[in-house]
This record gives C-alpha cells, sequence and structure tokens, in this order.
C-alpha cells in the first residue's frame, strides 16, 4: 500500500536559456510583455536543461524525497521521452508500474522559454491529453491519499476518480487546472464535500466561488461550507497563503528566496509539501477533520519551504526538499498567524 498516489500529468520538460532574447511590450499579456522572436531570423540560446515535469510527476517527487511511498499515474508515449520520464522518476524511488503507455501519441513535451526567473511556454499534451479514468487498474490504486491534479481532456474523468477515492476510504487532495475551472466550475462546485485538501491561487479561487477575492471571507465561507470537514488552502504567490480547516484561519508569509531562477512547479510543490506533512503526521479520511493547529502549522511550513526551495532551481523537481532540508535553518520557522472562524 502506497502512502499518496499522485494522479494527473507528465510531461518531459526542455528548459532554454532565453536570457539573450529581446523583450517587448505587449499589453494584452498580464507581464505586459513578449519575447520577440522574428520569423526566418536564427537566435543563440545560451544553454539547455531537459528534465521532466507535470502536476503527477512533480507531486510524486515530493512525496518520495519527504520519505513517503509514492507512486505516480499518467499516460506517456512509447517514445524516448516516455523512457526518460519513467528512468527519472525510478531515481527518485516513485512507483512507475501503473503509468501506462501510448502506442500513437506521443509523450507530453514542454519548451520552456526562461528569462529573469519567469517563462514562456511552448507546450505539446500529446498523450497525457488522453490519459483518463480507463488508464487505471483501481485495486492496484492502493493509498491513504491521492493527489489528483488533471490537465485538458483528462478532467472528464474527475467524477470517477473522486468517487472511486471515496469508495475506497483515500483521502483526496485536489489542484484543478485553469481549464477545469472555467469548464467544469458546477462539477467541482458539487463534489468539494468529498475533497480533503483544496488548493487554489487567489484568481482561482475567485473564478471557482464567482466571488472576487477582495471579499475574501466570503470567499473562505463559501468555500469552507462546500468543503467540511476538508482543509481549503488560497497561495498568492510572494505574498504567502492564506488557510481555513473551518474552525480557525491561518496567514502565513513566504521564506525569504536566496534567488528566484524559475516558478515552474511552484504550485505543485506547496501543495504536495502540504499533503506529503499531513501524510507524515497520520491524517488521512477518517480523521481529517481531527487535524490539530501545530499539525496544520507544519504543513504550511513545510509546502512554503518546498516552494521557495523549488524556485530557487530550474526545473520543477530539482529544488524539492528532501526530509534533511526541511530542517536546514533558513526553514525551521515560519510565523504563521491563527484566528478563530465567526
Amino acid at each position: 500500500m502506497h502512502d499518496v498516489i499522485a494522479i494527473g500529468s507528465v510531461t518531459r520538460d526542455v528548459f532554454l536559456d532565453a536570457s539573450g532574447l529581446e523583450l517587448e511590450r505587449f499589453p494584452a499579456t498580464p507581464s505586459g510583455k513578449a519575447f520577440r522572436l522574428p520569423l526566418g531570423d536564427k537566435l543563440e540560446i545560451r544553454g539547455i536543461h531537459p528534465t521532466i515535469g507535470g502536476n503527477s510527476a512533480n507531486a510524486a517527487v515530493t512525496f518520495a524525497r519527504e520519505g513517503l511511498k509514492a507512486a505516480c499515474v499518467g499516460r506517456i508515449g512509447s517514445d524516448a521521452d516516455g523512457a526518460e520520464v519513467i528512468k527519472r522518476l525510478k531515481s527518485e524511488k516513485v512507483a512507475t508500474e501503473m503509468i501506462s503507455v501510448d502506442k500513437k501519441l506521443p509523450t507530453a513535451f514542454s519548451v520552456l522559454l526562461l528569462k529573469n526567473g519567469e517563462r514562456t511556454i511552448l507546450n505539446n499534451h500529446g498523450s497525457s491529453s488522453e490519459f483518463g479514468a480507463a488508464d487505471v487498474s483501481y485495486p492496484a490504486l492502493r493509498a491513504k491519499w491521492w493527489y489528483l491534479s488533471l490537465s485538458g481532456k483528462s478532467e472528464r474523468s474527475y467524477d470517477t476518480f473522486v468517487f472511486r477515492a471515496r469508495r475506497s476510504g483515500v483521502a483526496l487532495a485536489f489542484n484543478p487546472s485553469g481549464y477545469q475551472l472555467t469548464h467544469a466550475r458546477g462539477k467541482i462546485l458539487r463534489s468539494l464535500k468529498n475533497i480533503s485538501f483544496l488548493v487554489l491561487n487567489e484568481e482561482e479561487a475567485a473564478l471557482l466561488t464567482g466571488i472576487p477575492f477582495r471579499r475574501e471571507r466570503e470567499v473562505f465561507k463559501k468555500l469552507d461550507d462546500l468543503t467540511s470537514p476538508g482543509i481549503l488552502a488560497v497561495t498568492n504567490g510572494g505574498k504567502g497563503v492564506t488557510v481555513s480547516d473551518g474552525k480557525y484561519v491561518y496567514r502565513a508569509g513566504v521564506f525569504k528566496e536566496k534567488k528566484l531562477v524559475d516558478r515552474t512547479g511552484a504550485g505543485d510543490a506547496f501543495g504536495s509539501g502540504f499533503v506529503a506533512s499531513l501524510a507524515r503526521s497520520g491524517i488521512a479520511l477518517g480523521n481529517i477533520h481531527r487535524a490539530t493547529p501545530a499539525q496544520i502549522k507544519e504543513a504550511i511550513r513545510v509546502a512554503s519551504a518546498n516552494a521557495t526551495s523549488v524556485v530557487e532551481h530550474l526545473g520543477a523537481t530539482e529544488g524539492t526538499l528532501t526530509r534533511s532540508g526541511l530542517s536546514a535553518a533558513r526553514f525551521r520557522n515560519l510565523k504563521v498567524s491563527m484566528e478563530k472562524l465567526d
């Protein structure tokens, strides 16, 4: 039996050092900037870093490095990129037997143009786009926790995974994609009573509830009512996180970064770090409502430390912390405030 099984996308990522490429003003993007890539020109890339990614792979590496028995579930192609993904996961002591192989479509592949810690992603979902509930042998998915993060068309299997988790007595952690929040909002809202841990950013929380996040209390009230007795975390990048267990609201900032290298995987690092801490504390489906303030504060510390370390490295898993890394002096203390819910 596994401690945690991560279910979702698995990709082959290649980072390109685009620090030599020019940016220009582009108001249509959140950053207001865009790369200038003149058609027909040959542009110099200063460095190449091949690695792995995808929500499922990123989370599984966190669980394994934190000493849990972890497995990754997803879909790859029958190609060299898929073989490299399996090789890397096995080197992390992540079980890969439940990753299915697509004979027609290639392994999902992303090229990431990186400059000053920010990136533009060129993505082909490949075989990951066809991943779904039919790829899974449920008797093999015996675990205390599932960490679910589906992308693209695979969100069609969301209801099945939620039903199977509840039926099997598995605590379900859920990190929805933007696609799901846009195309399956009602489905998600109806299912939240079966989610043990829900992690969103502020924009996602507003989108899911239909309430602007400036009315934070209303957002949390709605989500608390729907997720009870689960735990809810809403992140805000460099500003920190707000967590609710239905009894208390916890607020924390972030650990200071040594240097921002790459934000890829920060969300996965936070969500999986939080679940890893709960799992190590013995929190699962039957006792999620008994998680103590001390256990939740520790989960916030672990999640925040993991996310900070990840953005200090190139790639979504390279900076993932081990148990010994979590005990480093710089990560030992994180101020977490707590107030009782009205």
